[in-house]
């Protein structure tokens, strides 16, 4: 439900609130000016700057105090009024107080739409439904991250949903504070609030004197320029009329004659809220963040098309008629990193509801037994994520499954998916099923794996469901084929013939994308150093993956290929020349790459594991301390990025570059230079440093346990890094 009413309201008052954003945005730009040419107030009292504006201007009728602190003058040049900007360390004029045209435009158009009252009510339902956004995208986050503990956590996923998720948590509390800010301004003008206080009564018992300087009346002595908000002076020659002083405390008359206090009304505390909500919303005295809530205004327009593209993305699934949760007889609910596994899900939904069963896919952060009261059985196809985590959309689900008592009449099955090729095969999988057996859910068959999203598998195990639940069932699952596009080579760099470990570094120009295709998300997906590309060879349907050496900004994708004995890929990447091309794709890998901050990052790797690390050190124009352990072969046959190495730690990008040869008269693996240079390791992980390790599986175990050597001096372990996120392997 929250679900549907983030959506429809956000398409309903898309276009409202997108104006609404970007003339605050605008308009948020004034207070930061009117703070940079305000002149700077001398702690004085209200007397001593009346003194000095009357000695420069004597015709003066009001002195009027900006939340900004900018002093404006109201005075006679001959017979017209005017109005200046003045300078309270010497009370002379030094500027326009006119507002600008384009300020005025500007703030009709986001008050009030240039539609006077009727305008004001519509900005204001534009300020309602973006606080109900702000709310329920809140509660969405959460959701997405698998709790609020966890809302702060780095956001995973891909594509346009990961920007929506990653640019409202960013803007979020600017957003918030905005709308109920404007909700409540919006009161005050209509006369919601309780009323004003107002100035007191005018006093008929003035002395009927004049002349009396203004410095030498003890009120405006004893009030302090900041608590000033105006103070209008008594017309020439009227005897009767008095000064009127306002502050942030109230509002009152002093005598002209005598200078007694002779009304006086404390403001209420709706006057001093409001006026604090005024300068809130405004930025007005508080410029640093009237430009937070511009910056967080102007994600408006970012987050609309986001929120578009990603509805326009969930409608097949709609029109593929998932039931509601709340009406479901069967759930299904999905744990992916890059949303392949949702495809499996997809197939059985359709199976079972050809079967008459009433299905519901979701992901398994939506875990939520006490909302489906119709459900009789629960399925869990669960990938893992890394060295046995869980992955995007399974965030905090273990925690709650945990919590959860095994519900009566509810059956459950778990099916994992995974890469054989890994140690932590299905781990994740398989701890959710080992926990559910230990809180004695009824399992509907037994524990099974699909090894590299294979059809077979799953339809080997979709034989036995068909037996459990007594059905004519049949899972045939036809993967979606990626949207690829082509890359032609640009110039390759050759290693290792002369030690028969044919190694090549290919660099491919990046695919012309028209300016449709760049607003319709059509173009070749934007990527970062770490990020992997999906290749589809020649005669396969199965892409390989190789992690990127290089980022969307570099202006060209690269790569480092290893020609494997038999490998398909591998063997036709490795023969390509310039001006041939492939068909490839881009999938996000978020988790492998340099956390934000200056902290330094230790970067590991081996062979052709050096691709995305030298990614990251070309990447590192902020000069991040950087140290870098590689190995290879020899330094004369396959020293992959030796003058790039050279030149990065020259311009400071590499803070250390330390190499392994396992060719040369002294042979060393990359674990040994590590266990070599133990107290700078541990010294550097002790100050916060984060980890990164890219190469094939056995080396990465072996730098693993030089690491746990290493870290078990002190106090240390490679769990609590991972636990907080500063140990990540890409390997293979």
């Amino acid at each position: 439900m929250i679900r549907s009413l983030h959506r429809w309201f956000g398409l309903m008052a898309a276009a409202l609130i997108v104006v609404l954003a970007l003339s605050g945005t605008a308009l948020s730009v004034f207070p930061l000016t009117e703070a940079f040419n305000t002149p700077s107030a001398p702690d004085i009292s209200v007397a001593e700057l009346a003194a000095r504006v009357q000695s420069a201007e004597p015709t003066v009728e009001q002195i009027r105090r900006a939340p900004s602190g900018r002093i404006t003058a109201y005075y006679f040049e001959g017979d017209q009024p005017a109005s200046a900007i003045i300078d309270p360390a010497t009370g002379a004029p030094v500027g326009n107080a006119d507002t600008s045209a384009t300020q005025r435009w500007l703030t009709n158009l986001h008050r009030s739409l240039f539609l006077d009252d009727t305008g004001r009510i519509i900005a204001a339902i534009g300020a309602g439904a973006m606080l109900l956004l702000s709310v329920s995208g809140l509660f969405l986050l959460a959701r997405r991250a698998g709790g609020f503990r966890y809302i702060l956590k780095p956001v995973r996923g891909t594509g346009d949903s990961r920007l929506h998720a990653l640019v409202s948590r960013l803007a979020m509390p600017g957003l918030f504070l905005s709308s109920i800010t404007a909700l409540w301004m919006t009161a005050a003008t209509f006369g919601i609030l309780p009323e004003k206080a107002g100035a007191p009564p005018f006093p008929t018992d003035v002395s009927g004197q004049t002349g009396l300087a203004v410095t030498a009346i003890d009120t405006l002595q004893k009030t302090p320029l900041s608590d000033l908000r105006s103070l209008s002076f008594p017309a020439a020659g009227d005897a009767t009329d008095a000064f009127t002083l306002k502050t942030a405390y109230g509002e009152g008359y002093l005598d002209q004659g005598t200078g007694a206090l002779i009304g006086w009304a404390d403001a209420p505390w709706t006057d001093r809220v409001s006026h604090f909500i005024t300068r809130l919303h405004t930025g007005q005295g508080m410029a640093w963040l009237g430009v937070l809530l511009g910056l967080s205004a102007l994600s408006i327009p970012v987050l609309g098309w986001s929120g578009i593209k990603v509805w326009l993305t969930g409608r097949p699934r709609e029109r593929r008629q998932n039931a509601p949760a709340a009406d479901a007889d069967t759930i299904i609910l999905v744990g992916s990193e890059g949303g392949t596994t949702r495809g499996f899900a997809e197939t059985l939904r359709k199976a079972l509801s050809d079967k008459g069963l009433v299905a519901h896919v979701g992901a398994m952060t939506e875990f939520e037994p006490a909302r489906w009261p119709k459900a009789k059985r629960l399925f869990l196809l669960a990938a893992t994520y890394g060295d046995g985590e869980a992955p995007a959309s399974a965030k905090g689900f273990y925690e709650r499954f945990e919590k959860t008592a095994a519900r009566p009449g509810l059956s459950l099955a778990v099916l994992g998916f995974g890469d054989r090729s890994f140690p932590a095969y299905c781990g994740y999988a398989e701890a959710v099923a080992r926990l559910a057996d230990d809180k004695g859910w009824n399992s509907l068959v037994a524990f099974e794996t699909v090894d590299r999203q294979s059809p077979q598998d799953f339809a080997r195990w979709g034989r036995n469901l068909a037996a459990a639940l007594n059905l004519d069932l049949e899972l045939i699952h036809q993967p979606v084929a990626p949207a690829t596009q082509e890359l032609t080579l640009i110039s390759r760099r050759d290693y290792g013939a002369s030690v028969q470990a044919m190694t090549a570094i290919l660099r491919f120009a990046l695919p012309k994308a028209s300016l449709w295709q760049r607003l319709t998300g059509k173009g070749f997906a934007r990527f970062a150093a770490g990020d992997l590309v999906g290749i589809l060879p020649a005669g396969s349907d199965q892409p390989r993956f190789y992690s990127l050496a290089s980022g969307t900004r570099d202006g060209f994708l690269e790569i480092c290929v290893r020609k494997q004995a038999g490998g398909l890929c591998s063997g036709q990447l490795t023969a390509l020349e310039p001006g041939e091309t492939i068909r490839a794709f881009i999938r996000p890998n978020p988790g492998f790459r340099p956390m934000a901050g200056r902290k330094p990052v230790i970067l590991i790797g081996a062979g052709t594991g050096i691709g995305p690390l030298a990614g990251f050190a070309r990447a590192n124009r902020a000069t991040r301390p950087m140290h870098l352990y590689f190995g290879t072969r020899h330094p004369s046959s396959d020293a992959l990025y030796a003058e790039e190495l050279d030149a990065w730690q020259s311009e400071g990008k590499l803070a250390a570059v330390t190499t392994a040869f396992s060719r040369t008269a002294h042979p060393a693996y990359v674990q040994d230079i590590l266990r070599k240079d133990a107290a700078r390791v541990s010294d550097l992980i002790a100050a916060g440093a984060q980890v990164l390790v890219c190469g094939g599986r056995e080396m990465a175990n072996g730098v693993a346990m030089a690491l746990a050597d290493i870290l078990s001096p002190k106090g240390m372990t490679l769990g609590q890094l991972k636990a907080e996120g500063r140990y990540a392997e890409d390997v293979y």
